[in-house]
């Protein structure tokens, strides 16, 4: 049986201490979890090791950790793959597996964090309970099953925190509403029981630290155990309210999307000085007469030039002068519009968790058979299904024997 070192950031608040790390050895089979090891290393090792765990069936989302610097589930997290990431970070030999608590929340000791502070008050934030309007009904609200297909992803959510932890917008600024505050948040805005649905997006979209202050990291996407993709989730909240509700929001997030989208259809790469201009002022009449808003925010993003001058990001001059920015060679450009056309015309979103085609109706003179009905197909399909049918073999089906009824017999008994 293999042996395995786990690497584990301790935190004891009681001894007055700050952070340590201490490593410890378990041997267990490698199809076994991190979870197992750490379990293993309290039960035999120290007593005083201190893990959130709970179903170790990864439905709970109590044991979300960090490892190897990836948030996850340790019930999830093999220790042999655990391993393979490890040795793999280190590029020079074998590495212990390190496990942390999960970042973007306070350590209340070793690897149990405050969830409370970062995340359940942020879940509070998005009212996360359905806001119907007009009487309740007799029973229960009825729904179509199909009308929920578009919130089943959000609603896989297991409230683990993987994503909170793994977020670096929220890293950066922790008054960010957060990934999973905001999945939770469209699990509402897309039900149709919900009455309140321009109200949530307004309040979001308004909100300094709310749909428009994620910066599209991937990181939550990454570490979601169950696929919920928040920050996808994120951009529904924003085109719901941009596109469908045309929320203007005081942030300028609606206007830099919209700038940045129109510039990259017009020149196929980012022009950066051109797209502060049209986020700020858009349209010629914005530019010939800006507003105080506009001129603000203009003079309030000349830090960030200077700062792009300076690490070498915008190498010269001339990329401060909007406009001067090249468009793509030869017909890059145009491959770049009728990707825009494309996504304009087929503007669905397919749901991760539900996919499928509509069923068409056959014409009357085209019945079904009722067997292949069953089966999803015509005659031609259950020719198939019978391994050539009746029709194929220019004969009659037989009958199964045992729906031949037997003849009776003398004493006329079946």
């Amino acid at each position: 049986m293999p042996e395995y070192t786990l690497k584990v950031r301790r935190y004891q608040p009681e001894t007055g201490e700050g952070p340590y790390w201490q490593e410890f050895k378990v041997e267990l089979d490698p199809d076994l979890s991190v979870l197992d090891g750490l379990l293993k290393v309290r039960d035999e090792q120290d007593g005083s090791l201190v893990v959130r765990c709970s179903c170790r069936a990864a439905i709970c989302g109590s044991c979300g950790t960090k490892i190897n610097g990836q948030s996850t589930l340790a019930c999830k997290t093999q220790l042999g793959d655990a391993q393979h990431g490890a040795d793999r970070r280190a590029q020079d030999g074998t590495a212990p597996i390190v496990v942390e608590p999960m970042g973007n929340m306070p350590v209340v000791k070793d690897l149990v964090t405050d969830m409370e502070s970062t995340h359940w008050e942020k879940i509070r934030r998005v009212t996360p309970w359905l806001l119907p309007e007009g009487d309740p009904p007799e029973r229960e609200y009825v729904v179509p099953p199909e009308s929920m297909i578009d919130v089943t992803q959000s609603m896989a959510c297991i409230q683990c925190g993987a994503c909170v932890s793994a977020c670096l917008s929220m890293e950066a600024d922790p008054e960010f509403v957060g990934p999973a505050a905001l999945a939770k948040a469209y699990r509402f805005v897309g039900d149709p029981r919900d009455g309140q649905t321009r109200e949530r997006l307004y309040d979001l979209a308004q909100d300094p630290h709310g749909i428009y202050d994620c910066t599209h990291c991937f990181q939550c996407v990454d570490a979601c155990p169950k696929g919920v993709a928040p920050m996808d989730q994120i951009m529904r909240l924003r085109r719901k309210a941009g596109h469908d509700q045309d929320i203007d929001d005081v942030n300028n997030g609606r206007r830099h999307e919209t700038a940045f989208t129109k510039i990259i259809e017009r020149k196929g790469t980012l022009d950066e000085s051109l797209l502060l201009q049209e986020s700020y002022a858009q349209g010629f009449v914005g530019k010939l007469m800006p507003t105080s808003g506009a001129i603000k925010g203009l003079l309030g993003s000349l830090p960030t030039a200077i700062r792009g001058l300076r690490t070498g990001k915008m190498r010269s001059l001339p990329k401060l002068i909007p406009g001067v920015h090249h468009k793509l060679p030869g017909d890059a450009q145009q491959h770049v519009k009728r990707t825009y056309e494309h996504a304009e015309e087929h503007r669905e979103e397919l749901n991760l968790y539900i996919t499928g085609e509509e069923e068409i109706e056959p014409e009357a003179d085209e019945a079904q058979e009722p067997l292949a009905s069953a089966v999803g197909g015509g005659r031609q399909d259950m020719d198939k299904v019978t391994e050539g049918g009746s029709e194929a073999a220019g004969e009659a089906a037989p009958t199964p024997e045992a729906d031949v009824e037997p003849e009776p017999d003398e004493e006329g008994d079946r």
